[in-house]
């Protein structure tokens, strides 16, 4: 019953504070990324690459479920290791390719990366997922986020609000994808306990349990890439009035997706997950284009347009 009040406290709060690091991080990205060509496609402006990023989406979705109904664990594991590794890889490479020759660059960074899977694998604790999940989502955020404009970014937020609904409240695919990764001891969300004592390692997480209290709050790496890309496409491709050096619609993403976040646990109440887009893209987006207005920031629409 417990988990049916307002999940105000400090556990949610850090939830709040993981989705604002997210984004922070992404932002201190952009240019290591940029520097180093770690770009997802090379026309940031076509719409073409929402449909592609898409399907992929999908068809990685579709391979993942058919792995956990045939128990394939060893698979499933080394999809993801294989996935989280790799974006540890980019994100060392990025930050050590102006200092070293990048033969180092390289394979310090592949360290890194395989080292931080070894690292979940053997010591799967919540601290220990929430630190791979903050670097894995921000590097995602900030190499997509420069490798799209806003228009293209916008289009594929909507259209991920309406998946993630529909994913999580009709066909409910995403709650056995959710509780099959979390199986393999190395999920790729972040676990904000509600007690200082819990472990994951010895506890572990069932998402679609519903007859015990679960031990922490979990919060899907999508939930907080997904915004944060917004966020680093209009600090890059907005132009205008900026505060502390964040582009002001940049700055209305961040806080719109934070507000979503604080807004999800009104329907958190009822103890039953929730899909975090609708509220958290949907928010970003409203933030983003209210300060579009408010600094006038539309070139990004018009080029998208033309």
């Amino acid at each position: 019953m417990k988990d049916r009040k307002f999940p105000v406290s400090p556990a949610y709060a850090g939830m709040i504070l993981l989705m604002a690091a997210t984004n922070i991080l992404a932002l201190l990205l952009i240019n290591p990324m940029q520097d180093a060509g770690l770009f997802a496609f090379e026309d940031p402006e076509s719409i073409a690459n929402v449909i592609y990023f898409i399907f992929l989406m999908l068809v990685v979705t579709a391979v993942l479920l058919i792995l956990i109904r045939k128990k394939v664990r060893i698979v499933i594991s080394a999809v993801i290791a294989v996935s989280l590794a790799m974006v540890i890889y980019y994100v060392a490479f990025a930050l050590l390719y102006p200092f070293i020759p990048e033969i180092a660059t390289h394979i310090i960074g592949a360290v890194v990366g395989i080292g931080g899977v070894l690292l979940l694998k053997f010591y799967p604790e919540w601290f220990v997922i929430d630190a791979v999940g903050l670097i894995t989502s921000a590097g995602c955020a900030a190499i997509f986020g420069i490798s799209l404009s806003p228009l293209p970014v916008v289009v594929l937020l909507i259209l991920l609000v309406v998946y993630d609904y529909v994913a999580v409240h009709k066909t409910k695919h995403m709650l056995t994808l959710a509780d099959g990764v979390m199986q393999q001891k190395m999920p790729i969300m972040f676990i904000v306990p509600k007690k200082l004592k819990y472990s994951y390692a010895r506890e572990g997480l069932v998402i679609q349990d519903k007859k015990e209290e679960r031990g922490a709050y979990m919060l899907g790496l999508g939930d907080v890439i997904f915004p944060g890309v917004l966020v680093v496409s209009a600090q890059v491709f907005c132009e205008g009035l900026a505060v502390f050096g964040i582009e002001l619609p940049a700055l209305g993403a961040f806080v719109g997706a934070v507000l979503g976040m604080i807004l999800l646990a009104i329907p958190m109440r009822s103890g039953k997950p929730q899909p975090g887009l609708p509220l958290i893209n949907g928010c970003a987006i409203v933030g983003f284009i209210i300060c579009c207005a408010v600094s006038g920031s539309w070139d990004w629409l018009a080029v998208g347009l033309w």
